[in-house]
């Protein structure tokens, strides 16, 4: 089979020729394992890496989706989510191994103690070729639901794992049993959420039944005859639920910044710095890439947030947010050379961009949503409105007047305004001791980045008081 390596990429898979005999495969330059598998009427994103179990290791190829109806940049971040299955021991499609297992063992294929099959493409049409009927059970169901509803509305890969924990684990039990028969015993469902209220605590117990609520909605629509329209889960008595105030305050910034300020490496202190004066999420911005920084507009593109590529949108960025960034940038190149060519928060990880972004709450006491919810917090300090806050955190607005707003073409003038007022807030608690000599002067003092930066190149191998060197 032909193999040729690339940068995958929208245009470059659109342009790849048929082929003529048989199928060629194009692998992606920038993450091993993923490439994309195309024959003469078809193409699709692939997986393959080295699965361990029990000190063996087997190959293993899987599909991610047709190339033809999914995104690049998509397939890319679910195949990152499946690659980190495999490199755990775990097969990204489970379910689809044990079926087509079981399905050899009935045609009397496979002995009994056959290994499932090292090759697994058991995806899509082999799914979605069987109706749903009342026979359904909630393994089939749930794997409709995961492909149709989940991977082809490019969900991220965080939500499909957690989908994926509540059926696998919470729902092991139930997983060959028909829904309707769930639909027919509520009492049963109600019961379950109870333990489960116990056992893993009410957010817990509440987050799985929304995830069976869902795949039965989702089945029943498809078949409106084949179930009852009753959802078991109305039966539940859901636990109450509060927002967690993590947010801090005015008088809470300077302390946190001193935090800041000690974390050893740089990147990381840049990385949690714009969450805080950006709002945005954590998983978004471990995603920014070099190329998603454009400095003549003052905004940075986030082009994998909540909610997929759809929701797509450009941060517009205050003074303070675009010298963060131009930091970030110099220590990326200083550390991180390589990596810090494409993303704006290098790591030395197999992704190339930072992927844990959690801290010792005793070195940072306040990060991701804890940050979120500071910036939501005061913008009402700096007098922004709820509108204008919900659009610099790309949240949805009510309401048919505000859906009427158009976000770009307020991006680069009275939202980026905005922004620079929150900045300005946020600062305005430590400006007096960031222009003094001292810890916050040396990190956000004038001229002081690029002054270590400097300073960092030429000092001698043998010296241990650098923090750039520690946090290499």
């Amino acid at each position: 089979m032909t193999v040729t390596r690339m940068v995958l990429s929208e245009a470059a898979v659109k342009a790849l020729p048929p082929a003529f005999k048989g199928q060629y495969l194009v692998k992606d330059e920038k993450l091993k394992g993923f490439y994309v598998l195309v024959g003469a009427r078809t193409r699709r994103y692939m997986v393959q890496g080295d699965l361990r179990i029990d000190r063996k290791a087997t190959t293993i190829k899987v599909s991610v989706g047709d190339a033809t109806e999914m995104t690049t940049a998509a397939a890319r971040a679910i195949a990152k989510g499946y690659l980190a299955e495999i490199s755990k021991g775990r097969h990204p499609k489970p379910d689809a191994v044990r079926k087509r297992s079981v399905s050899a063992k009935r045609l009397g294929l496979a002995p009994e103690s056959s290994p499932p099959p090292a090759q697994t493409d058991f995806t899509e049409e082999d799914i979605e070729a069987k109706p749903i009927t009342a026979g359904i059970t909630l393994r089939e169901a749930w794997l409709r639901y995961k492909i149709s509803h989940l991977i082809r509305k490019n969900r991220s890969p965080k939500t499909i794992e957690g989908y994926e924990h509540d059926v696998l684990h919470v729902f092991t039990d139930w997983l060959d049993k028909p829904l309707s028969e769930l639909a027919d015993n509520p009492d049963l469902v109600a019961t379950k959420h109870d333990a489960l209220t116990v056992s893993s605590g009410p957010y817990g117990a509440n987050g799985a039944m929304r995830t069976l609520r869902a795949i039965y909605n989702y089945a029943w629509r498809k078949n409106k005859r084949a179930l009852p329209p009753e959802n078991p889960v109305d039966a539940v008595d859901w636990n109450p639920e509060h927002r967690r105030n993590t947010a801090m305050g005015l008088k809470d910034l300077p302390g946190w910044f001193k935090e800041a300020a000690k974390l050893e490496n740089p990147i990381r202190r840049e990385f949690h710095l714009f969450t805080l004066l950006s709002g945005s999420r954590t998983t978004a911005l471990k995603l920014a890439m070099l190329k998603h920084l454009d400095l003549r507009r003052r905004v940075l593109h986030i082009a994998a947030p909540k909610g997929g590529e759809i929701r797509a949108f450009d941060i517009p960025l205050s003074r303070q947010m675009i010298l963060c960034l131009l930091r970030a940038i110099r220590f990326g190149r200083l550390l991180h050379p390589d990596q810090a060519a494409t993303w704006l928060f290098p790591a030395n990880s197999e992704a190339g961009h930072m992927v844990e972004t959690k801290e010792d709450r005793e070195d940072l006491s306040k990060w991701g949503n804890d940050l979120r919810q500071t910036f939501r917090t005061l913008a009402t300090h700096a007098r922004i409105s709820e509108i204008d806050a919900k659009l610099l955190m790309n949240h949805a607005i009510a309401g048919v007047n505000s859906g009427y707003i158009t976000r770009e073409k307020i991006v680069e003038d009275f939202l980026r305004g905005q922004q620079q007022a929150i900045s300005n807030v946020m600062f305005g608690t430590i400006v007096e001791e960031a222009s003094k000599p001292g810890i916050l002067h040396n990190w956000l003092g004038l001229g002081t980045a690029r002054r270590t930066v400097i300073a960092s190149l030429f000092e001698a191998p043998e010296a241990e008081g650098s923090t750039l060197r520690k946090a290499a």
